[in-house]
């Protein structure tokens, strides 16, 4: 915008617009599922530390996203985590991994289905 003085006079900041956050994992929310350890062959799926494998591939998809530099810690993602239910390996996946990168929930999922690892919704108490 000119002044009387010919000059431009800066426009007002736009405000910045935060940028949405997923909301936070419940039961209620999202479905989860086990990818077993155990092909439907019934055979043990190996190696034995594929479950952590897996889920280190899927440690950056978090509430948030990322945090990377000096402060950043390793972990798993809350949405995909290895776990022994019942002696076995087990990887529980939530379905809100869908919402936040389609390509990785695709990834885990064809991840069982290539390998041909049981996979089971987990459903809630009653």
């Amino acid at each position: 915008m000119p002044t009387a003085g010919g000059r431009l006079r800066p426009s007002p900041p736009t405000p910045a617009v935060p940028r949405a956050l997923p909301p936070p994992m419940t039961a209620t929310q999202h479905r989860q599922y086990t990818i077993q350890g155990v092909t439907l062959e019934g055979r043990t799926f190996r190696p034995s530390d594929w479950a952590e494998r897996l889920a280190g591939a899927m440690s950056s998809f978090r509430p948030g996203g990322g945090a990377g530099g000096i402060g950043a810690f390793i972990g798993y993602s809350p949405y995909c985590v290895p776990q022994v239910i019942d002696g076995v390996k087990c990887v529980i996946v939530s379905e809100a991994l869908r919402g936040i990168e389609p390509m990785a929930w695709d990834f885990v999922m064809n991840f069982a289905r290539d390998n041909h690892l049981k996979v089971a919704e987990i459903t809630a108490p009653n």
